[in-house]
């Protein structure tokens, strides 16, 4: 639907890919560690915790992580949304005995491997993705709608993915948070996984290999959980009032309005 072909940068929305080579060199990692390098995260207390786990299990400490501090979040690098994934980009360095200083640049083998690990999911050649610096730092990869869909159908396909995809739907809370779209979506439809990305993306994948890109195209967040619940709707995904619906609400907390699909 829409223009397939929009190309726009994958974001978060490839965190759940980004994972894999960590989930194959380390297996000593809980659920929870797992989930939270898949994660933006809120700086929710329990997010907080599964962040500082995985930190120590690396093992690294908050100065080793590059992403930087986060405007409008507690003092600290631990608190930045991408806190997580960094902090499983470091276990993933001590585990291939990679320098850690520097891990964010393109040049290193951790972004030249990532870099690999997304062409293979979507199914191109590496050098056919372009990229760019994304807000913590890393390389963010820019790819078409219709490519992200197909890399998401992929991924149960993918080794070691089934251990990532496990991990975001025992913890849907560690993912996004309370009213995320992600965390909702697969509160919504169990066996769902889904990731949000800045700028009104969200990929997702049901139980049986389906995958979806919904892009707000203006980059604004605002209208993608009603737009999404319509998406799906059209696909036949029976989906609740939690997706078709966004209240709008007053500075005293009254629910004045609605957003919803048009």
């Amino acid at each position: 639907m829409g223009d397939p072909g929009l190309v726009c940068f994958f974001r978060s929305s490839a965190k759940p890919i980004q994972a894999l080579p960590l989930v194959r060199a380390r297996s000593d990692l809980d659920d929870i560690e797992v989930a939270i390098a898949c994660a933006s995260h809120r700086a929710d207390p329990a997010q907080i915790a599964a962040a500082r786990s995985l930190l120590a299990k690396a093992p690294a400490t908050e100065v080793d992580l590059e992403c930087g501090e986060q405007e409008g979040r507690p003092p600290g690098r631990i608190h930045h949304n991408c806190s997580g994934k960094h902090a499983g980009f470091l276990a993933l360095c001590h585990a291939r005995g990679w320098e850690t200083t520097g891990y964010r640049l393109e040049a290193h083998p951790l972004q030249q491997e990532l870099l690999a690990e997304v062409a293979a999911a979507a199914e191109l050649r590496p050098e056919e993705i372009p990229t760019a610096v994304d807000g913590c730092g890393v390389r963010t990869f820019a790819l078409s709608l219709e490519q992200m869909a197909r890399s998401f159908a992929r991924l149960p396909t993918l080794d070691g993915a089934n251990r990532i995809l496990a991990a975001m739907r025992a913890h849907p809370e560690l993912v996004g948070g309370e009213g995320a779209l992600d965390t909702t979506l697969m509160r919504a439809l169990p066996g769902w996984v889904a990731k949000v990305g800045a700028e009104g993306l969200v990929c997702a994948v049901s139980p049986d290999g389906l995958g979806i890109a919904l892009k707000s195209e203006d980059g604004n967040p605002r209208p993608l959980q009603p737009a999404l619940g319509r998406f799906l709707s059209s696909l036949g995904v029976v989906v609740g009032e939690d997706l078709a619906t966004v209240p709008v609400e007053s500075s005293r907390s009254e629910v004045v309005d609605e957003i919803v699909a048009d």
